[in-house]
C-alpha cells in the first residue's frame, strides 16, 4: 500500500476529505518523528512500539570487489507489532 492508497482509505474510513486525512497522516508522521527524536521511545497500545537503538560500527564487504569496508555506527528504528495486531494478521 503506498501513502496515497493509505491516504485514500482513511478518507474513506473516517469520512472526511483527502485533503483531510493528508494533513492528519503527515501530523502523525511528525509527531511520531519528533518523539523518536526526543525520547527514542513511542508505544501505541493494541497496535505496537517504536525504539530507537545503536548500531554498533563493523566491518562490511563490496559486493563487487569483495574488499572490506568500514560501516560506521547509526541509529535506526526498530518496530515491535502489539499483541491485537499480532492476532489480527494472522
Amino acid at each position: 500500500m503506498t501513502k496515497g492508497e493509505l491516504i485514500a482509505q482513511v478518507a474513506g474510513e473516517a469520512q472526511i476529505k483527502k485533503v483531510e486525512a493528508e494533513k492528519a497522516l503527515n501530523a502523525m508522521i511528525q509527531v511520531v518523528t519528533d518523539a523518536l527524536k526526543k525520547d527514542g521511545r513511542l508505544a501505541m497500545a493494541g497496535f505496537g512500539t517504536f525504539v530507537v537503538t545503536e548500531r554498533k560500527a563493523r566491518e562490511g564487504r563490496n559486493p563487487q570487489t569483495g574488499k572490506p569496508i568500514k560501516i560506521p555506527a547509526t541509529k535506526v528504528v526498530k518496530f515491535k507489532p502489539g499483541k491485537q495486531l499480532k492476532d489480527s494478521v494472522k
